[in-house]
């Protein structure tokens, strides 16, 4: 079976308690739709978790107007652990989620009036376009962003994940990784300076070389219409010597703990990233039961050693009630799925 990059198909989120959590990004961000909720022993992810297993309980929830969605992971066996310095803008990790929304400075006026933690007013990036920061309850920051494309219609104003701000040592090598592996091979800009429009973010005021990263070929596959397009940005800090935002801690703890894609032909992924020098570091290999989902996980590291995760889907549920689950072993993965299939996934809508 050849590569198939759906699309981001979540951002992990590490918490200290997984249904407040769900709760403030149902309210705020619109994520409500669990597509599964499990509580269960992650024992395959054993090089970042202390090497044993780790009890955790674990929500995927989306925003049928697409994009995205998180994975919102407790720890249940341990206290989730938060980082012992503050993370600032370039440390080498995931440093916050790429929040899409059709309209960006009603979306800041309405956290505003929800009294969010707003970072920054609305400001303009090199590219000259919209966004603004928030952080949530947890310590968490999000850069809100326009969308650039959607799946379905509705008030909300927000969508689902759609890229992320991720801290590197070297921008050549980075860029390299995440165009040959990952398909964002496209540059819409690249700029080193001081910039104005993240000077209110931890670090934010120091020198840094950014490059904002997209893809040239529109993503196909399964999910593709729900997840939609995505956005990388790459930062290097130019003064300072960045920390590593898992430094002396596990997967899992309290953060943004992983970027993880829907595909399918996990083979030949597996193939292509060894040849190229980042092979699996966990890889189920079967599929892997998930309650109400199944499929198969991996990871990889990029240079700077983020976590990257593909999940190849075999089960989804489409309407729990009715007990209807789609097997997509059965489907051409080449072909995504009808939208009135996937609007399904709305009944299963949690409110309030």
């Amino acid at each position: 079976m050849n590569k198939i990059i759906s699309g981001i198909q979540q951002i992990g989120i590490g918490v200290a308690n997984v249904h407040e959590a769900f709760k403030w990004y149902r309210q705020n961000f619109g994520m409500d739709i669990p597509v599964f909720e499990e509580a269960a022993e992650a024992g395959l992810m054993l090089p970042y978790t202390g090497g044993k297993p780790q009890k955790r309980h674990a929500i995927l929830a989306i925003n049928m107007k697409g994009g995205g969605g998180f994975e919102i992971w407790q720890y249940t066996s341990r206290i989730p652990q938060t980082a012992s310095f503050e993370i600032q803008t370039g440390d080498y990790g995931v440093f916050c989620a790429r929040i899409k929304t059709i309209d960006v400075k009603k979306t800041h006026e309405n956290f505003r009036t929800k009294n969010l933690h707003l970072l920054s007013d609305v400001v303009k990036a090199p590219d000259e376009s919209e966004h603004f920061f928030v952080k949530d309850p947890f310590g968490n920051i999000f850069n809100v962003v326009a969308g650039d494309d959607w799946f379905g219609k509705g008030m909300q104003l927000t969508g689902g994940p759609a890229g992320c701000m991720i801290g590197v040592c070297d921008m050549e090598k980075s860029k390299k990784f995440y165009a040959d592996i990952l398909g964002y091979d496209k540059v819409l800009y690249e700029e080193e300076r001081i910039f104005d429009d993240i000077r209110n973010i931890p670090g934010g005021s120091q020198k840094m070389h950014r490059t904002l990263l997209t893809h040239t070929i529109p993503r196909s596959g399964s999910f593709s219409k729900l997840l939609g397009s995505s956005k990388i940005e790459l930062v290097k800090v130019c003064d300072r010597s960045p920390r590593k935002i898992y430094e002396n801690r596990y997967w899992g703890d309290l953060g943004v703990i992983h970027v993880c894609f829907d595909v399918s032909g996990m083979d030949e992924i597996k193939k292509q990233c060894t040849e190229l020098g980042h092979p699996f570091t966990v890889d189920t290999a079967n599929s892997f039961d998930m309650g109400e989902a199944a499929g198969r996980f991996s990871y990889i590291e990029d240079p700077d050693g983020t976590l990257i995760e593909f999940v190849e889907t075999h089960k989804i549920p489409i309407l729990k009630k009715l007990n209807w689950y789609l097997d997509l072993r059965k489907r051409n993965p080449n072909k995504p799925l009808p939208g009135w299939m996937l609007k399904a996934m709305q009944l299963n809508r949690v409110k309030g």
